[in-house]
């Protein structure tokens, strides 16, 4: 088991890009954004030492792994693979 990877904004940005989803620096920071009810679009935290926000390298592919199953779950015309 590997140790985990921990991500500022910029490297989550440079991740999701290698996998062929790309955000602009405000679609990103936007993510990590508290709404009204104080939570984020995705699950950054900030680290107790330098302050700045970080995200799991691993959790960060696993959330956009999870949404491309349940859209192929939900779908109509489903692929059988």
């Amino acid at each position: 088991m590997s140790s985990p990877q921990y991500l500022n904004l910029k490297e989550a940005q440079n991740i999701l890009a290698i996998i062929g989803i790309e955000f602009s620096e405000r679609q990103i920071k936007r993510s990590a954004e508290l709404n009204a009810h104080g939570l984020r679009k995705l699950p950054y935290f900030i680290d107790p030492i330098d302050g700045r926000l970080k995200i799991e390298k691993n959790i960060l592919l696993e959330i956009y792994a999870k949404a491309q199953t349940e859209a192929k779950d939900t779908a109509i015309n489903k692929l059988e693979l």
